[in-house]
Parts: C-alpha cells; structure tokens; sequence
C-alpha cells in the first residue's frame, strides 16, 4: 500500500488540433481524432480490493491461487472410484470419518469403498465420482446403490474455475461487485488502479446567479454546474466546483491557472463560442491553443477544445441542453480514455419509433426520448432552451448525419441515460 504513485506521459499541446482543411466535423470524426489524440493521465495506486469497487485496473491482474485449490464435492453425498462399481446394484462399506469443507479426510480410500463427504470438502486419495445422498440407502458403516455411474459426476476438479497465474480481470476494466469475489478467490488482496480523474466544472457569464439566490429580470440560474457536477459523481470522477466566473478575461485567467493546479480536466460551459462576450475562447485562443471544432451536431455545434498548463479543457455551449448531450457525445467518451477505461461509446438498442420527423442531411441529431410501451417517444419540443425536456427523457434518440424520415414504427437507434453511465 506504500508504493510511490507514478503518471503516464502528459498529453501533447496539439492533442486537439483539427487536419488541415477541416471546418464542420462529424459526430464519427470528431470520435476518431479523440481515440488517436487521447490517452490515460491519471496517476496509479495500490488499493486493497475492499476499497477497489468501481476503479479502473491499470494493469491486468494474475491469480494467486486455482480455484478450486483441490478436487472437491458439489454436492452432499458418498465419494468413490467410480471405475469400481458397474450396472446393477452395489453394497459398500464406508471408511470412519468424513470429508466436510475446511476439515478433509485425512486418509485414502481403499478400493472399493466410500466415504461420506459434504457440499465443499476436498475429495480425499482414492476417489473421483460423488453419489447423491438422495440416491444412496445408508446404514451405519455402509450404502447401497444401483449403478452404472457416470465417473467424475458431482465433483469438482482442482482449477476447473480459475487457475493459478491466469489472467483474471484485464487492465482498463472498471472493478464490480462480481469481479471482486473472483479476486478474493484467487487470492488477491489488492491490485494496480488509476486514481479517480478530478474533473473541475467552471460556469462563465455575468447573466449567471446561483439557485436561491435573487435573479433580475434579465439574469438566469446557473443549471449547468449542478448538472455536470452530478454527471461527474455518477461517473466515477471526482467533481471538484470551480464556481462562476464573470465575463471578465483576467478573472477567467485566475480562475484558469488556480484549477490547473487542483485537477486533471477541466469543463467550461458558456463563452465556447466568437461572439464580443465569449471570453473563455479568446482567452483560449490567446493561451491555451484553442481548437475550436464547429461540430456537425443539434444540439451543440460549438466545442471549445485546449490545453491549459498541460490540463485538458472542454469548452461546452452555454445552453443546458447542448451542455448534456455534448458532454455525453464528446467529453464522456474523451474522458474514458483520459481516466484509463479506454474508450466508451454505448451501442444503444433499435427500437420502433412511436413519432414522425423528417430530418435534412448535414448533421446528426440527437433528441431527447424515452421508452413507453416498447416504443420510443421524443419531448414534443426540439428547442434546445427547453431544459424540462432532460428530465423529462429517459435517454437520447441518435438520428444519422445524413436525411431520414421518421415515422411510427421506423427503427431508430436509443441510447439511454443508464447506457452512457448515468
């Protein structure tokens, strides 16, 4: 528990930069530059596997020890060779003792004879075949039976489940309950993890106040961080609040420099975009080696992409609803890579529509949905301002770049909230 943390290489400043010629990028593109630009930047750790669930491996890990260790019972019963006994009906006497799990027979068996052994116990010298205690008459020191047995039946060999120096668990795979269970079995007490990525989450906008507080007339609440914030925690990230900052370059500047000393990540929403008041990508552009990618997307289209003092920052568009899905079609998979999990993209299901839409070429869309009745529904608006719409939806609709009519009963491709981690 006391080895010294070590970090992959950082990531290159132009990790972000688009080929040359490139303005409006696909949904499929835009995928492909983040799996050949990103790779983990979290730090490693040893962590006993008590306190392992829901970590990402940063090594495989190797059994210890087989499972079973030793040949034992399935089942409550006899144990025997089996190759003695035939067709027909058999007397056998059984040998004093038993073999009950954590406290075995300590002898062979003689040929011929049987021992009485429980669910778990090791199989002694000298047999290989259980007998169910249901298909046995026992009296005291002997059973009666009726063959022919299959030999091998209702035991266990040594290593059938796991075996010592297999690999069990591969590197990248995010700990489970399940997973754990296999670990202790084999032995394992700890294993090699990434630390948890910290993600910081940054508001900008004079127009901001923080729920609870008094709104004018023409400010609105801050819904993103809350909602990015949540996003982080339930995917495994560690969320750390960078606050709201104003539309003020220098304060942006600060805020900036103190978050690249206390994160890994860092998401913006507001100011993504080239308008007079879209400070975070001016200051980008100045110091961060901005590349900003117009994404071939509804909602979102602005993605603010930089690095700053070697931490990565997506730069979101203000709007809650673009903030969502570009957070979960772009940075939820980039942030897969950077945290050691690999890349992760959910296939979704095909399900029958249950509405109607035409949809023009140029860009991929994603509406918000939900499943009712086995069909997929979409919010009766498409405005992206329409914030009720997220919680409304169970998951979102994917549509193809290219043209599309919908109508009830066309499949289309769903994607639920849980598939991408939520």
């Amino acid at each position: 528990m006391n080895k010294k943390p070590i970090s992959p290489p950082e990531l290159k400043n132009d990790c972000f930069a688009l080929p040359a010629g490139v303005s409006w990028t696909p949904v499929s593109e835009a995928h492909t530059l983040l799996q050949e630009r990103l790779s983990a930047i979290a730090a490693t750790e040893t962590v006993l596997i008590t306190e392992s669930l829901g970590r990402i491996l940063a090594k495989p890990v190797v059994a210890l020890r087989s499972n079973p260790p030793s040949p034992n019972s399935a089942v409550d019963g006899y144990a025997i060779r089996g190759a003695d006994f035939g067709d027909g009906p058999h007397i056998v006497p059984c040998v004093k003792g038993r073999s009950a799990a954590g406290q075995p027979y300590s002898g062979s068996v003689p040929k011929g004879h049987a021992v009485r052994i429980l669910t778990g116990a090791t199989m002694p010298d000298g047999v290989d075949t259980v007998i169910l205690q249901e298909d046995v008459t026992a009296t005291e020191g002997q059973i009666a039976f009726h063959g022919p047995l299959k030999i091998g039946s209702n035991a266990r060999e040594a290593g059938e489940d796991v075996l010592a120096g297999d690999v069990i668990l591969r590197q990248s795979r995010v700990v489970t309950p399940a997973d754990l269970a296999v670990l202790a079995a084999s032995g394992i007490s700890e294993v090699t993890a990434y630390k948890p990525l910290r993600v910081g989450v940054l508001s900008t906008g004079d127009e901001l106040v923080e729920a609870g507080d008094t709104a004018t007339g023409d400010q609105i609440y801050d819904a993103n961080r809350p909602m990015l914030l949540a996003m982080l925690h339930q995917l495994g990230y560690i969320p750390i609040d960078l606050g709201r900052a104003p539309d003020d370059r220098e304060h942006i500047r600060n805020t900036l420099n103190e978050a690249a000393t206390n994160v890994d990540v860092i998401l913006t929403s507001g100011g993504a975009s080239a308008g007079d008041e879209d400070h975070m990508s001016a200051l980008l552009s100045e110091n961060g080696g901005l590349m900003q990618w117009r994404m071939a997307i509804k909602p979102g289209r602005p993605l603010a992409l930089a690095m700053w003092q070697g931490v990565p920052i997506f730069g979101l568009p203000g709007n809650p609803v673009a903030a969502m899905v570009c957070t979960l079609v772009f940075a939820r998979p980039a942030l897969a890579l950077l945290s050691g999990q690999g890349w992760f993209w959910p296939e979704g299901t095909m399900l029958p529509a249950s509405f109607s839409k035409f949809k023009k070429a140029g860009r991929r869309e994603y509406l918000r949905a939900r499943v009712n009745d086995g069909k997929v529904e979409v919010f009766q608006s498409e405005g992206s301002g329409r914030i009720s719409g997220l919680s409304w939806a169970d998951g979102l609709v994917e549509l193809p770049d290219e043209a599309a009519e919908i109508t009830p009963g066309t499949q289309v491709r769903y994607m639920s909230f849980t598939d991408f981690g939520l």
